[in-house]
C-alpha cells in the first residue's frame, strides 16, 4: 500500500481512533500477532473509502516498528522518501523527529503536504552523505525501474549506525499487481483490460513504466551482498506469526510474504 493523496484538511488525522483502539493515539499492536494483522487487512479493505483510517494505522505500526527496533524517534533526522501525501512524515512528526518528505510526484503530494516537503527524485536525493538517523521508505521500491541504484541512496544519506526501513509488495504476492491484482498472475495486459472494463477507468499502475515485478528472493540476495548495509532483519511486514520464517523459504516466500519488510543498519564506510 502506498499512501495516497491525502484529502484537503487532513493535517488532523493522526490522532483519528482506529478499530479496537477507543480514543488511543496509539496502535498498541503486538508484532506480529492476529489482532494486529486483522486490523491492518480490515483497513486496507476501507482504502478507498476511508483512506484516513488506513494510513493513520498504516503510519503508526511503521513507526512502532522502527522505534521497536531503534528507541524513540525523538529527536532523530528521518528521510521519508516516496512518502506520497505525508502520513508517515506526520506520524514521525507527531513522535518528536525531525523528519522530512521527499516525494518525486507533485500529484501525490495532493493539496496539503506536510510543511517542508521536497519534490525530488530518490534515486538522487539533494542531501549531502550521512545526514539521516532513519532513512524510511514504505512501499516504493516496486515503482522504481532500478531498485539497487535506489537502494544505494538511501544508504548514502543514512549515517553509519543509521537505520534504513524499506518495505515493498513483491511482485507474485496476491497484490502485487495493485489495483489489478490478483489477476496480474494471468498477465498484466489482461488484468487491466479487466480492471477498465469493470470500473471504467484505466489503472492507475502499468508494468514496466510505474510498476515492477520485483521479487524476494533476488532482492535478498542483492542486499546481502552489499557492503554499506548489514541486515538487521528481513521478514513479511503483515504476517501475523512466524513473520521472519516465512521469508526463508525459497519460492513459498514469493506468494506468501505478501509485503517484505527490510530493516537494515548502514555500515561505517
Amino acid at each position: 500500500m502506498r499512501p495516497p493523496v491525502r484529502p484537503r484538511g487532513g493535517a488532523g488525522h493522526v490522532t483519528a481512533p482506529l478499530p479496537g483502539e477507543g480514543t488511543s493515539p496509539r496502535p498498541g499492536f503486538k508484532d506480529p500477532s492476529f489482532r494486529r494483522s486483522v486490523a491492518l487487512f480490515r483497513a486496507f479493505l476501507r482504502e478507498q473509502d476511508d483512506p484516513e483510517t488506513c494510513y493513520a494505522l498504516l503510519a503508526r505500526d511503521a513507526v512502532d516498528q522502527v522505534e521497536a527496533c531503534d528507541g524513540s524517534v525523538a529527536g532523530r533526522t528521518v528521510l521519508d522518501v516516496g512518502g506520497g501525501s505525508g502520513y508517515f512524515t506526520e506520524e514521525f512528526r507527531r513522535r518528536g523527529a525531525n523528519a522530512f518528505l521527499f516525494e518525486p510526484d507533485v500529484a501525490e503530494l495532493g493539496g496539503t503536504p506536510p510543511a517542508a516537503s521536497v519534490v525530488a527524485d530518490g534515486y538522487l536525493l539533494p542531501l549531502r552523505d550521512g545526514v539521516a538517523d532513519v532513512t524510511f521508505s514504505s512501499n516504493v521500491l516496486e515503482h522504481v525501474a532500478d531498485p539497487e541504484t535506489f537502494l544505494s541512496e538511501l544508504a548514502r544519506v543514512t549515517r553509519p549506525g543509521g537505520l534504513i526501513y524499506v518495505s515493498f509488495t513483491n511482485w507474485l504476492s496476491p497484490w502485487g499487481g495493485h489495483e489489478w491484482a490478483p489477476w496480474h498472475y494471468f498477465g498484466a495486459e489482461r488484468a487491466r483490460a479487466r480492471y477498465l472494463r469493470r470500473t471504467g477507468r484505466p489503472a492507475k499502475h502499468t508494468l514496466g513504466e510505474n510498476l515492477f515485478a520485483v521479487h524476494i528472493g533476488s532482492t535478498l540476495r542483492q542486499v546481502r551482498a552489499r557492503d554499506d548495509v548489514t541486515v538487521v532483519s528481513a521478514r513479511s511486514r503483515y504476517w501475523p506469526f512466524l513473520a521472519e520464517a516465512v521469508v526463508k523459504a525459497p519460492g513459498i516466500r514469493e506468494f506468501a510474504t505478501w509485503n517484505l519488510l527490510l530493516i537494515l543498519r548502514r555500515c561505517p564506510p
